[in-house]
């Protein structure tokens, strides 16, 4: 895969740090990797966004791109409009993930808020850049209690639109998981009819940048580039059969 679309299915869920997980993996393994931010709300110039937080967290050898920068955390559509600046379009999307996979072996686009969220005022979607694309997503989940529903109905839209879910990763999972977190483990994939492909632990992003980069590979499965077995952890996490 030359070009994967990280989406979600909400905002605030691990997009970024699944990004720099992904990110690291593949430049611990000699590939040469970009990332693709479209659209960042809720930061002002000058300050770091999430583009920037990949590199700190992954390494300085990610080529990062940040095509529009809006102040105000919202939509991107919204956010453009009251900003008075030109929305993102899809082609733009494509066009530019495009340019960088000419040059990188692995170009990461990372959305912002869930699948559907409005680039323009059309009603333009991450998934419509990644349909031009025809790049795999990979959907960033929660862990705890309505995350089966988001999940499916990700899967449902992206499905629709003739795109293919490479697979889940659980975006925070707690330190201290609750009874819905767990049982949701053997859930999620069956929601998304895609493999569960890893779970990043809380705080993960905190880590000093050493730290986080040798241990992602314990986070994220082999289709990833890591070595975190989904059975083995849904196993270890899942919660003993009530009785009576």
């Amino acid at each position: 895969m030359t070009v994967i679309v990280v989406s979600g299915t909400g905002t605030e869920i691990g997009k970024t740090v699944t990004t720099a997980a992904v990110a690291a993996l593949a430049l611990a393994a000699g590939r040469s990797v970009a990332v693709l931010k479209p659209a960042q709300t809720g930061v002002a110039p000058g300050e770091p966004g999430d583009a920037e937080e990949v590199t700190r967290l992954a390494g300085d050898k990610v080529t990062t791109l940040e095509l529009a920068r809006f102040p105000e955390p919202l939509a991107p559509n919204t956010a453009a409009r009251r900003a008075g600046m030109a929305q993102v379009r899809p082609f733009e999307v494509a066009e530019a993930a495009g340019k960088l996979a000419a040059g990188h072996d692995l170009v990461l686009i990372e959305g912002a808020g869930g699948l559907l969220v409005h680039y323009d005022d059309e009603g333009a979607t991450l998934a419509d850049a990644a349909r031009i694309l025809t790049a795999p997503v990979l959907v960033a989940a929660p862990a705890g209690l309505g995350t089966l529903n988001a999940t499916a109905l990700t899967a449902e839209a992206l499905r629709a639109r003739d795109l293919t879910p490479l697979g889940v990763t659980v975006g925070s999972w707690p330190t201290a998981p609750d009874l819905a977190s767990r049982c949701n483990l053997a859930d999620l994939p069956k929601a998304a009819g895609a493999p569960l492909l890893g779970a990043i632990p809380e705080g993960a992003g905190t880590l000093t940048p050493s730290d986080f980069r040798a241990r992602a590979g314990g986070w994220l499965g082999p289709d990833l580039g890591g070595t975190w077995d989904s059975a083995a952890f849904t196993a270890a996490e899942a919660p003993a059969a009530r009785e009576g």
